[in-house]
Formats: C-alpha cells, sequence, structure tokens
C-alpha cells in the first residue's frame, strides 16, 4: 500500500466515525430541532441577520475563541467572555447544545456529539421555517459573504453570489468583497444584485467628489410599519485589505454622515431604524451610544456569537447592538413589535445551524452540487492527515496558524515567519484528512503572495506594536480589525493593558534577546502593499504537506500575557 492511500484510508475512517456519531447523537435526540428553532412569532416587524459566512457552503466544524480579550472598559463585557464565563453571562446550561455553539468548551468530544454546523441548504431550511410565521421578515447579510473558500476564490465570487440570491438575501453590507476589486464588485451589484439584493453602504463615497458609491439604506415596509435598514461597510478596508484593489473609493467611520441619514430617514418616516454593520462589536458598541435614533445594530466582522442584545444608552433613547457569529453557524431572528408609530417591544433569538437537525434544502443543495462538480477532484485531494485539532481564532494564535508559520519557516527559509490574524477559517478534528479544499479555506485570498523580508529587531518590534495597537487601543474607533498578527519561531512579551508603542517585549529567537539593529529573514504572506510578489501561500503549504503527510498535534505558540489574569476573556 503507498503512503498516500494510507493516509486517505485513516482519514477516512476517522472522519467517518466522528460524523456517525454526531448524527446518531444529535438528531435521535427527541424534541432537540423543536426546542432549538421554536421561536414564536411575536410583534408585526422582523428581521433576520446572517453574517461573516465566509464562502463557506457546506456544514463545518468551527470553533469559538478560547482568547478574546476585553481591555479597559470592555474587560468583562460581551463580547469579551469565552467559555465558562460566557455561559454564565448568558445564563446557557453546560454540555449542552448551545454551550458547544457558543463556546470552545471540549470542543473536539463536543462536535463528535452534536455534529456539523452551517452549510447554505441547512440554513436555508430553517430560513424558509422561520419565513412561514414570518412572511414579511428580511433577510440581512452583514456581508464577508464572497471569501473564504477556493471555490469563492476561482468563481470570482459567483458561487456565493448565486448562493446568496437563492437563500432569499433582501439586504447586504459588505467588506471583503471588495478584495475582489473595485470593478467586479460593481459587476455583481449593477448585474446580478439589481432589483433582487439592496448592496448598502452609507460610508463608502468617491475620493474625489464624496458621491455615495452605493444605496445608503434600503427602504422596507412591513405589515404597514416603514423599516429602513442603513448600510455600515468595514470602515478600514483600504487599511486592513489593499488599497490598490478599490483606489477612487473613501470608507471611514462616518459618524455624522451616519447621523445625518437616521435623521433624514426619520424625517421620511421610518418607524424602525436599523444599521446593517461590518464595524466589528466594539465599534457598533461605541456608535450606539453617539448616534441617536437607530433601533439595533446588527453587527459583524469581529465574528463574535452573542447570545443577547447588549442594550446601549444615547441621547436618543437605547439602541440593540448584536453580532451573529460566523461560517454560517448562526442565524439571528430580531422581532420587533411597532403600535401607535413606536416600538413598544422586542424578541431576539440567535440560532445555532446544526446541520443534523435541519434537512438540506434540496434547490440549494443542487446549486452546492453544482457549483463544486467542477472542482471536485482538486478540493477533495487528500495533502495530509491532522493528528490534533486545527482551528484559527483566537486573539493571538491558533493550531492551524500555528501550522501555516511553521510552514513558511521551513519552506521559505526564515529566521521568524508573520501570518495575518484572521478570523476565518474552518475547524478540523483529530484524525481528519487535510483536503485542499481544508487548506483554501484558511488561504483563500485575492493577493497570496508569499514574501521573505529583511528586516531588522528594531522594525520587527515596530510591526508588531502597531498590529498589537490595532487589536487593544481602548478607543475601539482606532481597532482597524483582524487579531494579533501570527508569529512562528520567535517567543515574545505582551502587555495588552499598556501605553501604545509599549506592549510588545521580550522578543526572542532560540532564546536570545532580539537585537535592534541585527538583520533578521521574516517570512509572510498577504502583502497589502502592490507590486508584492512570491508563490502564493497555497503552494508553499502544499510543499510543506507533503514533506509531512501526517501532521503531528500543535500546541499554538502564546506570547507571555501582562496583567490579564483572571480576565473572563481568556481561557483560565
Amino acid at each position: 500500500m503507498q503512503r498516500r492511500e494510507f493516509m486517505q484510508m485513516l482519514a477516512i475512517a476517522s472522519a467517518g466515525g466522528l460524523a456517525l456519531a454526531g448524527k446518531d447523537a444529535l438528531a435521535a435526540t427527541p424534541g432537540a430541532a423543536e426546542q432549538l428553532y421554536a421561536v414564536p412569532m411575536f410583534g408585526n416587524v422582523s428581521l433576520l441577520h446572517i453574517t461573516d459566512c465566509h464562502a463557506q457552503l457546506r456544514p463545518l466544524y468551527f470553533r469559538e475563541p478560547s482568547v478574546n480579550l476585553g481591555i479597559g472598559e470592555a474587560a468583562g463585557k460581551a463580547p469579551h467572555l469565552v467559555g465558562d464565563a460566557l455561559l454564565k453571562q448568558f445564563k446557557i446550561a453546560p454540555k449542552t447544545a448551545r454551550a458547544h455553539a457558543f463556546t470552545y468548551l471540549d470542543f473536539a468530544a463536543a462536535a463528535k456529539v452534536y455534529g456539523k454546523v452551517g452549510g447554505f441548504a441547512h440554513l436555508s431550511t430553517l430560513v424558509q421555517q422561520l419565513r412561514a410565521s414570518r412572511p414579511h421578515a428580511v433577510l440581512c447579510d452583514g456581508g464577508d459573504t464572497w471569501q473564504g473558500s477556493a471555490t469563492a476564490l476561482w468563481t470570482k465570487g459567483q458561487d456565493m453570489v448565486d448562493a446568496a440570491k437563492l437563500l432569499g438575501v433582501e439586504i447586504m453590507a459588505p467588506h471583503w468583497e471588495f478584495t475582489l476589486g473595485a470593478q467586479r464588485v460593481q459587476e455583481i451589484v449593477q448585474k446580478d444584485f439589481q432589483g433582487k439584493v439592496d448592496f448598502v453602504a452609507q460610508n463608502v463615497v468617491t475620493a474625489d467628489f464624496g458621491d455615495a458609491v452605493f444605496a445608503p439604506y434600503s427602504w422596507r415596509e412591513m405589515n404597514g410599519v416603514p423599516v429602513a435598514v442603513i448600510g455600515q461597510a468595514f470602515p478600514y478596508t483600504p487599511i486592513a485589505n489593499p488599497r490598490y484593489l478599490v483606489p477612487d473609493w473613501s470608507f471611514g467611520i462616518q459618524e455624522e454622515r451616519l447621523q445625518a441619514l437616521v435623521k433624514e430617514v426619520r424625517a421620511k418616516g421610518a418607524k424602525v431604524v436599523v444599521l446593517l454593520s461590518h464595524n466589528g462589536m466594539d465599534v457598533d458598541l461605541k456608535l450606539a451610544s453617539r448616534v441617536s435614533g437607530i433601533d439595533a445594530i446588527l453587527g459583524g466582522h469581529t465574528h463574535d456569537g452573542v447570545p443577547t442584545p447588549v442594550v446601549v444608552s444615547n441621547q436618543g433613547g437605547q439602541t440593540l447592538v448584536t453580532n451573529a457569529g460566523s461560517n454560517g453557524k448562526f442565524l439571528g431572528v430580531l422581532d420587533f413589535d411597532v403600535r401607535d408609530g413606536r416600538i413598544q417591544g422586542y424578541q431576539y433569538r440567535l440560532l445555532p445551524v446544526f446541520s443534523n437537525l435541519l434537512p438540506a434544502d434540496r434547490a440549494m443543495q443542487a446549486h452546492i452540487d453544482a457549483v463544486r462538480a467542477p472542482f471536485r477532484a482538486r478540493l477533495d485531494e487528500t495533502l495530509a492527515v491532522t493528528e490534533g485539532l486545527l482551528y484559527r481564532r483566537g486573539n493571538f494564535n491558533g493550531s492551524w496558524d500555528q501550522l501555516i508559520v511553521d510552514g513558511l519557516l521551513a519552506v521559505k527559509g526564515a529566521d521568524l515567519a508573520f501570518s495575518p490574524g484572521f478570523r476565518w477559517g474552518t475547524s478540523l478534528l483529530p484524525g481528519a484528512p487535510i483536503t485542499r479544499g481544508d487548506l483554501m479555506d484558511q488561504l483563500a485570498i485575492t493577493y497570496p503572495a508569499t514574501t521573505l523580508t529583511e528586516m531588522t529587531g528594531t522594525t520587527i518590534k515596530t510591526i508588531m506594536e502597531d498590529v498589537c495597537d490595532n487589536l487593544f487601543h481602548p478607543d475601539p474607533y482606532y481597532q482597524q480589525g483582524g487579531d494579533m498578527v501570527r508569529v512562528g519561531g520567535m517567543s515574545y512579551t505582551c502587555t495588552p493593558a499598556a501605553a501604545t508603542g509599549r506592549r510588545i517585549s521580550d522578543m526572542r529567537l532560540n532564546g536570545k534577546l532580539l537585537d535592534a539593529d541585527k538583520i533578521y529573514k521574516v517570512a509572510g504572506w498577504a502583502p497589502v502593499a502592490e507590486g508584492a510578489s512570491g508563490p502564493p501561500i497555497w503552494d508553499v503549504m502544499e510543499t510543506y504537506l507533503r514533506a509531512h503527510p501526517v501532521v503531528r498535534a500543535r500546541r499554538p505558540d502564546q506570547p507571555t500575557l501582562v496583567g490579564t489574569a483572571g480576565n473572563p476573556g481568556m481561557a483560565a
């Protein structure tokens, strides 16, 4: 038997056993689906919300973070709660399906019991069930939909555009969509979405004259109630992603413009005003305290699955701030009771999408099968088998990220390696095959070049301080998205609550302090500067995996943290 045949047999045996156990355990529980998905109709205005699916059309595993630190005023508050602290805050019973959905606790073992989550065919069934009791409901997509998988990359987002229309998305706000380039985004909005999906972004204007690039809001009427849904694109797109892909557009939070827009739609008669946002939850919480007249924010970007809304007070009253997770794992349901021209009450549920409890919608499954068919052989080829759990999400590192930096170090011949703090990327259970499709779930971007750059110790520290400030700056408006850059080959100490420029210390290679003036070879990928060249990251990682067909279990390298003891945003 050849090595690859043995690997495939091992992978199929492991994966098959896990899938069978999950399906039997959860699906056989009497009343499980009814208990999770019974959401009685409430009021007369309903919004369904998905966000950050990152092009994941099929059911998957996704581990929630064990490190999601809140610093300063954010400490101990949603969304910066993990594990038992999250369960306690939201009164979720441990060792239940909901506990598994919202936390990392006993992830691999619980995943065997409860099975996979998400999948557009299963999500479609849930949307249809909810619309049966809410025919007026509007389905909103918070963005990061057209990026995150091989098929989305290879079809330039077309697989997801067609899936969103089939799902019944009616309103959408963007972020990673822009990495397809301005021309492709405009093509989809003007051709595929015309008359079907409102693509809204009040904070995207032309860089020269400040003209609106997209519609700022969508106007809807539900049971005679006028509703305005305003769009908010990720405000730091040209910083977090390549500027050259959207050279003529300006972004930003645009607080004053938003406030004026809220007043405008209120003057036109809107009784409910909702912001469909891709700001990230911390930004949304601050925004809600400063802009009045918004009834709810349907938030995304930070991938936080927050079971109940945070109620924020402002000069005009209160705003509900929500965040609906990622990867097609959750569907938010927000109902308002509007009478006598004002909101009298609300109901909110964030529903985990367990694929074992929801039958696949046939039309959506047929679409998924069709878009994957031309690429199936490439997607399903096994590159290696993982002995341990592979996951990405977390402030500082994940085992997928560790594998990537290890690959960069080995293949590029570097002293240390950087990998971006991307939040997207699916999880793999121990014993699973690593297929090309799985690998691309971590790497599929339009600027995949790998680099090998000479940097001084001072430059390395400057880069790390800058990224750390993006994550832990006390003012959310200065947090520009993503988690901390992942570091391979170097240990360091991080003090998240320290002042800007003073968070990173004790940087060591092989136990020796970095020399400020010495030059080091640093490997990386996903450069945002135009003109960067180098082999794409997926070629580098395939080279590495072929040399390591059995991937050992990885304990992700974490920095030494100072001042975080007892923080409920970090596993004990």
